[in-house]
């Protein structure tokens, strides 16, 4: 099965999932690898605080670990 990111889970968590990651996030201009706030804060804080839409993150970032077509 693959892995799942939820709102709830760190940046620290997210980022050691995959390399890719670090790239979604720069996509919605969240440069949380080189934040000190990654250890602690929640991907749902870190969009609000960034005025992402949490869904579509979520979506992104999940895409990651999908089956290629």
């Amino acid at each position: 099965m693959s892995p799942r990111i939820n709102e709830e889970m760190t940046f620290q968590e997210i980022l050691k999932m995959d390399p890719a990651v670090a790239k979604v996030l720069a996509r919605y201009n969240m440069g949380c690898a080189g934040c000190g706030g990654a250890r602690h804060e929640r991907l749902r804080q870190g969009a609000l605080a960034h005025g992402v839409d949490i869904k579509e993150l979520q979506r992104d970032l999940n895409a990651i670990f999908e089956p290629q077509k």
